[in-house]
């Protein structure tokens, strides 16, 4: 695993994935940041050790940055790396890196800022202290 990165999940390339030319459409990349950040939440803990105060909070992604270096092909293993880039005032930053099962060679870069929001209005909210103390312990 690369450095810094201490949660990964693994899946495969299925062929609904693919497109005419056999590689992995580009949109499917932000499908797999979905389910490698959920699955980091599930790995953190944080819904059992925050109860009411995780599942009253709602981040929303604000800004996604695929850097696409190799393709994926029907029947690949990607390997999904997640961590905590950045700790901000509403938000935070998720750095992603999705690498070949196999090889270990990364595909594809990703950081994605998800908003914490005020569900009623909309609005951006400052992230609740206990949120933010459990994230910068991880």
């Amino acid at each position: 695993m690369s450095e810094g990165y201490a949660f990964s999940t693994r899946f495969r390339v299925r062929y609904a994935e693919i497109d005419g030319q056999k590689v992995v459409f580009n949109s499917r990349y932000l499908e797999y940041a979905d389910v490698a950040a959920t699955e980091f939440w599930d790995w953190t803990g944080i819904a059992d050790a925050l109860g009411d105060v995780w599942r009253h909070t709602e981040f929303h992604v604000r800004k996604a940055e695929v850097d696409y270096l190799r393709p994926f092909v029907w029947g690949d293993t990607v390997e999904a790396r997640v961590r905590i880039a950045r700790i901000g005032g509403s938000s935070l930053t998720m750095a992603m890196e999705l690498a070949h099962g196999g090889t270990g060679a990364v595909h594809a870069t990703i950081m994605m800022v998800s908003v914490n929001v005020h569900l009623p209005t909309g609005r951006p909210v400052p992230i609740p202290d206990a949120i933010r103390g459990f994230l910068e312990r991880l």
